[in-house]
């Protein structure tokens, strides 16, 4: 039996004609405002100095030259900070979500099932509001003896609060007859939590994931405050520290040469490009599963 078919009206449907392709001239145009300006930071990174510093590089490359790649690639200091954002954000990223979900599915229950949720709530609530200043987050980590490692970039905020009320408001859309029956089958909330909450989570997880990478990566004021050790930097803080500064000392004689042929700006860009690359190789294969459906054919009948 067919099922009988709505028509808008001509008159109503004629009215909205101008919409597609007014939406996609404002998408396209979104899109240049975020591409153009990489373009131009690319352009400058492969330009000479003179073209650079003159400002005739547009979105293409001025006298080709590689000579900022080589000044970054001949550095020890950038390959060890860029060892220690990858290793920060190999921990940092599932350590996020790992306490995110511990987190946030108990605080998705009703009062009833959870009695002290409303309290769990505010504490972590207020974290998002208020903190006890920079000079006590400083000596708590040093009383905590984590200065100078690993763990005082990823500790700190290993329990990112904002994640954690989105992911409980996505964990309250889920329908409950997927835990009841569940319940009823002798399941347990731990494995209810990981065979049936975070399967049917994957697109909120992937976009908290890439929240947690892309914070990870940019993040450069606690690496100078928290790391005693330049080669300790992660690789913000060293841009912040080596390239914006133009720190000259310990520089041999082939690099103080390789400074004729590059400029403040090509060094800035071409640093700034590699510190964005590894972002933009990562968000393709994030991007998937933000266009998937949150719950599909779930509930059943």
């Amino acid at each position: 039996m067919k099922q009988p078919q709505t028509h808008l009206p001509a008159g109503r449907s004629k009215r909205f004609e101008w919409f597609p392709p007014l939406n996609a001239c404002f998408l396209i145009l979104a899109s240049l405002l975020c591409v153009l300006p990489l373009i131009h930071i690319v352009a400058v990174s492969f330009s000479s100095s003179a073209a650079a510093s003159a400002g005739y590089v547009k979105l293409w490359p001025v006298d080709f030259t590689l000579a900022s790649y080589q000044y970054t690639a001949s550095r020890n200091e950038f390959w060890q900070s860029m060892m220690v954002s990858l290793t920060r954000i190999g921990i940092g990223t599932p350590l996020n979500l790992l306490l995110t979900i511990m987190v946030a599915y108990p605080l998705s229950k009703e009062s009833g099932a959870f009695r002290f949720r409303l309290v769990y709530a505010w504490l972590f609530f207020v974290t998002m509001l208020f903190n006890g200043g920079l000079i006590p987050w400083y000596i708590t980590i040093k009383q905590y003896g984590l200065l100078d490692s690993i763990w005082a970039l990823v500790l700190p905020g290993a329990v990112p609060v904002f994640s954690v009320v989105l992911l409980l408001n996505f964990f309250r859309e889920i329908p409950k007859e997927l835990e009841e029956a569940a319940l009823m089958d002798g399941a347990s909330h731990w494995r209810i939590m990981w065979t049936i909450f975070v399967p049917i989570s994957k697109p909120a997880l992937a976009t908290l994931a890439l929240f947690s990478l892309v914070e990870h990566w940019n993040n450069w004021f606690d690496g100078l405050l928290l790391m005693g050790s330049p080669s300790n930097y992660p690789l913000q803080s060293y841009i912040q520290t080596i390239v914006i500064q133009q720190n000259l000392s310990n520089m041999s004689r082939d690099a103080m040469l390789n400074l004729v042929l590059i400029s403040d700006r090509t060094l800035k860009a071409s640093q700034i490009f590699l510190g964005s690359l590894p972002i933009i190789m990562a968000y393709p294969f994030l991007q998937k599963y933000f266009v998937k459906g949150i719950v599909l054919g779930s509930v059943k009948g």
